[in-house]
């Protein structure tokens, strides 16, 4: 078995198929990158972040799959052949189209997706840095929250209503905000970013679609990522938003099978790392002969935000010095959806839950996660919810089970 990527699916199916051959483009060995925004606010050192050691083919890229032939070609001239290839290339940040960001990025402009991309923006950041970052999703606010407890001058700038409107509703957001900036950092929202002012190849601003300027030293581009799926294309895979895969994990192709960023199974991409260990998890499974199938995966977010403050002073809106987040499934709810909403602004806590039918639909939690591991194993189950049970118990502190 021949894997292309070292990632974090490339790496779990590696561990679990004795004498697989791993090829992958960065030089690191495979590391957990949900945990970089720990990295970058200067938390953990690089090899803290390091998963199990699995033999990889580091800094090698595959440039080309021949399926007839049953083998890839490398950068550094190599051939493997393979009797079965696992592709597992992961996704790729988008980078918006801005006025002045060409093929090549300006200094001073960075992605956040990979360990070289966080040790570049660790280095470039430090105490009173302006740091502009681009985008409020799940990713940008981690790394404004990293590049604060880093002393820099954070501003983050989102499209969009609200910030992570992919995961919270008006009102979660809204708290989130709170919370960041109690961290010092500058929100705005519905906030367009029209281009980046750059002299000398260096980035000094971004421009706004208003003419407002925000100075930069150094900018993150946090717009989403996009799988990778070159390859699979260029060798006449079935590729639609992701490489198609079926229960299996197979491609198109009956010897290639997919996993991770990289895959689309039931024509979603899930672009998390808890459905890409599933997914790896499956295929040693299925590879090995056993009769495990990929249903799918239902997936939580979770986001720590710590305050830099002293100890026993008070972190602003939730007290304590931390704020927990963690949101599952459909949030927003729909005719005849039931929905509990618990708030508390002195403490800073919410907690909402929608119910459509007799099942969660989904639900967000901030401040206080108590209640979150029953309910989202529920959602995650997709249980029916016990009859007599009243809704009101689902915000308990062991979410009514």
């Amino acid at each position: 078995m021949v894997v292309i990527g070292a990632g974090m699916a490339g790496a779990r199916l590696a561990a679990r198929v004795p004498g697989a051959v791993v090829v992958g483009e960065e030089t690191h060995a495979p590391y957990n990158r949900v945990l970089l925004a720990e990295v970058l606010a200067g938390r953990y050192a690089p090899e803290v972040i390091a998963l199990p050691p699995a033999e990889v083919r580091r800094g090698v890229r595959v440039v080309r799959i021949d399926p007839a032939e049953r083998r890839v070609l490398c950068d550094d001239g190599g051939v493997i052949g393979y009797e079965r290839l696992v592709l597992a290339t992961g996704s790729n940040p988008v980078l918006p189209p801005l006025r002045g960001l060409g093929r090549t990025l300006p200094d001073g402009v960075h992605p956040f997706r990979t360990l070289d991309d966080c040790l570049a923006l660790r280095a470039a950041a430090g105490p009173g840095t302006r740091a502009v970052v681009i985008g409020g999703g799940l990713l940008g606010v981690s790394a404004a929250r990293a590049l604060a407890e880093r002393g820099a001058q954070v501003v983050l700038a989102q499209q969009g209503e609200h910030l992570m409107e992919r995961q919270l509703d008006p009102e979660a957001s809204a708290l989130l905000r709170v919370h960041l900036e109690a961290l010092g950092v500058e929100v705005h929202t519905e906030c367009r970013v029209r281009g980046l002012r750059v002299d000398d190849g260096r980035v000094r601003a971004v421009e706004l679609a208003d003419g407002f300027e925000l100075e930069a030293e150094i900018t993150v581009l946090a717009c989403g990522v996009r799988p990778r799926i070159g390859l699979a294309r260029a060798a006449g895979l079935e590729v639609a938003r992701g490489i198609v895969v079926d229960d299996e994990l197979r491609t198109s192709d009956p010897y290639i099978h997919a996993v991770g960023d990289c895959a689309e199974h039931r024509s979603t991409v899930y672009g998390l790392a808890g459905p890409a260990i599933d997914q790896a998890d499956v295929l040693a499974d299925v590879l090995a002969g056993g009769s495990a199938r990929y249903p799918g995966t239902r997936a939580l977010t979770r986001l720590t935000l710590r305050s830099p403050v002293a100890a026993g002073g008070d972190s602003g809106p939730a007290g304590g010095g931390g704020f927990d987040l963690a949101a599952f499934g459909d949030a927003r709810p729909r005719p005849g959806d039931d929905v509990v909403r618990l708030a508390d602004a002195t403490r800073g806590a919410y907690r909402t839950v929608v119910v459509r039918g007799d099942r969660l639909a989904g639900g967000v939690l901030l401040g206080d996660l108590a209640a979150v591991g029953s309910l989202a194993r529920s959602w995650q189950d997709d249980e029916p919810l016990p009859a007599d049970m009243s809704l009101l118990h689902l915000l308990t502190d062991d979410g009514g089970f």
